[in-house]
């Protein structure tokens, strides 16, 4: 029986992606679309139809830093890391904490 490689290449043998390459796949979409760097991932989710993948990116470096503007962007795709859309939900500044 011959031994299916696939996984090791990047995904599952049904060309489905692990988390992590999600999540990797969200952080490059955001710097390729938006040319803003990645700084974190904030929110990973499945809604029943996609992936939703929230990236928190430095929009505008300010002195001092807890001035910097940021914002979150939720980055959609299927469970093959295919772009499905995106969109900027949020700006914030860095020092400010979000009341719950």
């Amino acid at each position: 029986m011959a031994e299916d490689t696939s996984s090791t290449e990047g995904g599952a043998p049904d060309g489905r992606l692990s988390a992590r390459e999600l999540v990797l796949a969200a952080r490059r979409t955001i710097d390729d679309l938006t040319g803003y760097h990645p700084e974190a991932v904030s929110g990973f989710q499945w809604d029943g139809e996609e992936w939703l993948v929230s990236v928190d990116v430095l929009e505008l470096e300010r002195v001092p830093n807890t001035t910097d503007v940021m914002a979150t962007y939720v980055v959609q795709l299927d469970d093959q890391g295919r772009l499905l859309g995106y969109k900027r939900v949020r700006r914030f500044q860095r020092g400010h904490a979000e009341e719950g």
